[in-house]
């Protein structure tokens, strides 16, 4: 079969299209291969990305849960926190009540302290007068003491010049001695000088007696020691082998004098009966004279 230029020019063009479909399909199938590669190495950096956001999301979740439990242990925090706060306000409300009966009271202190200052400055007032009243006292009292003093001396020497004159005719009375006279005399002992205000000499029946006295307003049983140590001082400067009496003569003799003085008469001017009362006993003593 003989090919005609036309059915010839016919295959050719038949052929030249499938050429140029079956070129077409290669270029799109390299396109679709490069496409799928393209595809492929998205999807693997996708899944790469994928992983890191499911980490990322985990990491995320770890910190969602450890930021809740700060958030609890937070609220927590929070209401311990308003617990104290509540505790705060009431003990603020408690130091304000507190307060304020403090300054209530300090009002009142400083009324009193105010009344206090009137009554101290009052009191000073009354203080400068009765210095004022001790100062005249002091001053009156020692006005007194000169004149008590001057008495004194007064009545000292008028006692010891009554004494000169009744005591030698009471020696004579009562213990028969005679005395021609009694004088004043001073004695230098170990203990210094020692005044004697009745000094006598004089006998009984026909031996020598030294007189040892003493004049005193008011004769306790102090002023009877006292005398008793004047005369222990003076004893050894006598003479020895004389008798001694030892006398005191006063306006008063306390009982408690009449027990210590055993070597001494107690010459009074009063020489009445002298009653004494013993203990608790209620019984009434024996009268007792002066010696």
């Amino acid at each position: 079969m003989s090919i005609t230029p036309e059915l010839y020019e016919f295959i050719v063009k038949v052929v030249e299209d499938k050429v140029r479909d079956i070129r077409v399909a290669r270029e799109e199938f390299e396109k679709l291969t490069s496409a799928v590669r393209e595809l492929a190495e998205a999807q693997r950096l996708t899944e790469g990305r994928v992983g890191k956001l499911e980490e990322a999301v985990m990491s995320l979740a770890e910190a969602q849960a450890r930021t809740e439990a700060r958030v609890d242990r937070l609220e927590a925090a929070l209401g311990r926190l308003a617990e104290a706060q509540r505790r705060t306000e009431e003990r603020l409300n408690e130091l304000a009540e507190a307060q304020k009966r403090t300054e209530d009271r300090l009002a009142e202190l400083e009324k009193a302290m105010t009344k206090l200052a009137e009554a101290q400055k009052r009191t000073e007032e009354r203080i400068n007068e009765l210095a004022e009243a001790q100062r005249k006292t002091e001053e009156a009292l020692a006005q007194l003491s000169r004149a008590v003093g001057a008495l004194s001396d007064t009545l000292g020497f008028g006692l010891e010049d009554l004494a000169r004159t009744l005591l030698p005719s009471w020696l004579k009375e009562e213990l028969n001695v005679s005395v021609r006279e009694l004088t004043r005399a001073f004695f230098e002992t170990r203990e210094g000088l020692v005044e004697v205000n009745l000094y006598g000499e004089g006998e009984r029946e026909g031996a020598r007696v030294i007189v040892l006295g003493e004049a005193s307003s008011k004769i306790r049983a102090g002023d009877v020691r006292r005398f008793l140590h004047k005369v222990s001082l003076v004893k050894p400067l006598l003479p020895p082998g004389v008798e001694h009496l030892y006398v005191m003569f006063g306006y008063y003799i306390h009982p408690s004098a009449l027990e210590v003085a055993e070597q001494v008469h107690l010459v009074a001017s009063y020489m009445g009966p002298t009653k004494v009362f013993r203990g608790r006993s209620g019984r009434e003593g024996r009268e007792r004279p002066s010696k």
